[in-house]
């Protein structure tokens, strides 16, 4: 995948404008949300789906997300209040089974889902 230039400011990190392309693909892959049977819902790169097993490259599990009512409007809106977001570290890969939604998303939730700080406890 390439690798985009960025900035950070105030603990923010920017894209260069001159260096980003609005997207939702990546190198043919496009961003998802996957909710699982029982291990919860993750937003990536889909890079592989084979029957209820998918592989997501730079994925993040949404533990918590405010400002967004349901995962549909999530994956067409993004978040409206990222500060009250729980999504913890960036995986480069996972392996997930027992996928039963995959919803593609917008390039606007794909932003908004990726400026979300990390949560740790």
């Amino acid at each position: 995948m390439k690798e985009l230039k960025t900035i950070k400011i105030d603990n923010v990190e920017y894209v260069r404008k001159d260096d980003y392309t609005p997207a939702t693909k990546v190198d043919g892959m496009d961003y998802v949300i996957i909710r699982t049977y029982t291990a919860g819902c993750f937003a990536g790169y889909l890079k592989e789906k084979n029957g209820k097993e998918v592989t997501l490259l730079q994925s993040r599990r949404l533990w918590y997300w405010s400002g967004a009512s349901s995962l549909s409007q999530l994956a067409m809106e993004g978040v409206k209040n990222p500060s009250d977001c729980k999504f913890p570290v960036e995986m480069d890969k996972q392996e997930l089974t027992e996928a039963i939604e995959i919803i593609n998303c917008t390039e606007e939730a794909r932003l908004s889902i990726k400026s979300v700080k990390i949560w740790k406890e």
